[in-house]
């Protein structure tokens, strides 16, 4: 999708998105991790993982619990110096809070041909007719975020 240098603590930021992942699969969830990081300096503001199953909630997605706990901290719902990075793109709910709460940048790993609405199914987050587009990079460890995923549901068939 775009081949300029990742932003400062990206690379870092999928990495622990990714032991997000692996937590919560260990859980018994479907393994997607986000984590946010200040768009400027890399700094880690926080991380969230999927928790439908322990939730009893279908909206318990980690970028939306990420997005949630961000705002809390924050104060605002604006997040527009935020960076959200999530193991897998996000489907079309993740990514209409992505548009909502006006993040800056979105990163995620593996691609999602099923349900992503970041350039895969469809492309919500750059939809010409919303008042904000972050900027998007898909691909960061893909093949980390994909094997991850296809552990989890190999285990379960």
């Amino acid at each position: 999708m775009n081949d300029a240098p990742l932003a400062p603590g990206v690379l870092h930021a999928m990495q622990l998105a990714l032991a997000e992942a692996q937590a919560a699969a260990s859980a018994g969830e479907v393994p997607v991790g986000a984590v946010i990081i200040d768009s400027a300096s890399g700094e880690l503001l926080l991380r969230a993982q999927n928790r439908m199953q322990r939730d009893g909630d279908a909206t318990s997605h980690a970028e939306v619990l990420a997005l949630r706990a961000m705002a809390a901290q924050h104060g605002d719902k604006v997040l527009s110096h935020c960076t959200l990075v999530v193991t897998l793109e996000p489907c079309a709910m993740c990514a209409g809070a992505i548009v909502l709460s006006r993040v800056g940048r979105l990163v995620f790993g593996a691609w999602d041909d099923k349900a992503g609405m970041c350039g895969s199914v469809g492309d919500i987050v750059r939809h010409p007719r919303l008042n904000h587009r972050p900027e998007v990079r898909g691909g960061v460890l893909a093949e980390e975020s994909g094997a991850l995923l296809r552990a989890f549901f190999e285990s379960r068939r």
